[in-house]
């Protein structure tokens, strides 16, 4: 077949705008906590980000091309949260990764919604993925499929028959308490005391005398990182000699560097935790702590898998589409033989949650240790 001038014009001018294209580098935006009160969980979760984005870039970027990454504050400000959201829009950005606290991400998921962009956030909040929004999508797992593990700890292992709960009157603690409260009603464990705290608290003696009065079996904590090492310290005080449990915040390696020996004891359920018991895992903790001279958390563990399982679904699609992206996100299956910076084999279902191993881990010597492994639901 032979081809006009024209067309070999035509053809030219089409493979030099495709190369063009593939040579650009890929906008990724990440709206995150970097000051305010969540700048520990949106450092780390922006830190996890930056080390994925590093390696990918290393071995050729996503669909050949190199991801530029741009983190933007949040302020741990809904508000900001919000308008950084609409930015991100502006510049046509493909994928938007983070926040990380359940406020920002209820008002900032409406903006990408909107702009039909993939949302892949840090935050834990049952009520996230419950608004049937087919853009957003978990690094962590939701509160609906952890607080049933907590429960089950305090019903079959430590046989408490009441508790008493403290959480921070906050998106997220008002969320993990709503699903704690309905898994212990469940299990028939009496609440006998449901004590409410505010974001940023210092003084904790009245709601841990609350605690103590209630001569609950146990106590079960939900706060965040700053206030959680503060809440420890008063039980320490205040001699409180009940467990402990509470969730991955809880046993957090800020908290435990905050609260000292009041941390000694204290049992969570983690999600991710750098001291997992897997090579894939152990690998990512030495290169983040060569990286950024401190210990890896969860939150850096939910930006760095998150990025990896992005890139594994651009990949598996086979273009730059967010549209396409979005439904092959939905019940995707990846494994870590094949993507090993996800560190798990995970799987994500219709809402955008997502289920893979986690721990129960207990506090010794300042140290979480992990003490049980728990296999994913399905």
């Amino acid at each position: 077949m032979k081809y006009g001038f024209k067309h070999w014009v035509t053809a030219s001018a089409l493979a030099a705008v495709c190369s063009v294209a593939m040579s650009q580098p890929l906008p990724v935006f990440g709206l995150v906590e970097l000051s305010g009160s969540g700048t520990t969980a949106g450092t780390n979760y922006d830190n996890g980000v930056k080390l994925a984005v590093a390696e990918i870039n290393a071995t050729g970027g996503i669909l050949g091309r190199q991801i530029k990454y741009t983190s933007m504050d949040t302020q741990t400000n809904a508000g900001v949260a919000k308008s950084l959201a609409a930015k991100a829009i502006d510049e046509g950005v493909p994928l938007v990764m983070g926040p990380v606290y359940s406020g920002s991400i209820l008002v900032s998921m409406a903006e990408t919604r909107r702009a039909e962009i993939p949302n892949i956030i840090g935050g834990e909040a049952a009520a996230i993925t419950q608004q049937g929004n087919p853009y957003v999508f978990r690094s962590s797992f939701t509160q609906a499929s952890a607080m049933p593990k907590v429960v089950r700890y305090i019903s079959e292992i430590v046989k408490a028959k009441s508790i008493a709960v403290i959480y921070v009157n906050n998106d997220f603690g008002k969320g993990g308490r709503d699903m704690v409260l309905k898994g212990l009603q469940t299990a028939g464990i009496n609440v006998v005391a449901d004590i409410s705290t505010d974001v940023g608290q210092v003084d904790f003696s009245a709601a841990v005398l609350k605690a103590k009065q209630s001569n609950a079996d146990a106590l079960f904590a939900y706060t965040n990182e700053e206030e959680s090492a503060r809440l420890l310290k008063e039980i320490r005080k205040q001699g409180y000699s009940k467990p402990v449990i509470g969730e991955t915040t809880l046993a957090n390696d800020k908290v435990i560097e905050l609260a000292g020996d009041a941390a000694n004891g204290v049992v969570a359920h983690v999600g991710l935790t750098p001291d997992a018991p897997n090579p894939p895992v152990q690998a990512f903790a030495k290169k983040y702590l060569a990286t950024y001279k401190a210990k890896a958390d969860h939150n850096a563990m939910k930006g760095y898998t998150g990025m990896h399982a992005a890139k594994a679904i651009f990949d598996k699609f086979g273009k730059i589409d967010s549209k396409a992206f979005a439904v092959a996100m939905h019940g995707a299956s990846i494994s870590v033989k094949d993507y090993p910076g996800v560190l798990f084999d995970v799987k994500y279902d219709d809402k955008g949650d997502l289920d893979r191993e986690s721990f129960i881990v207990k506090v010794v010597n300042g140290k979480p240790q992990v003490v049980e492994i728990l296999k994913p639901a399905k």
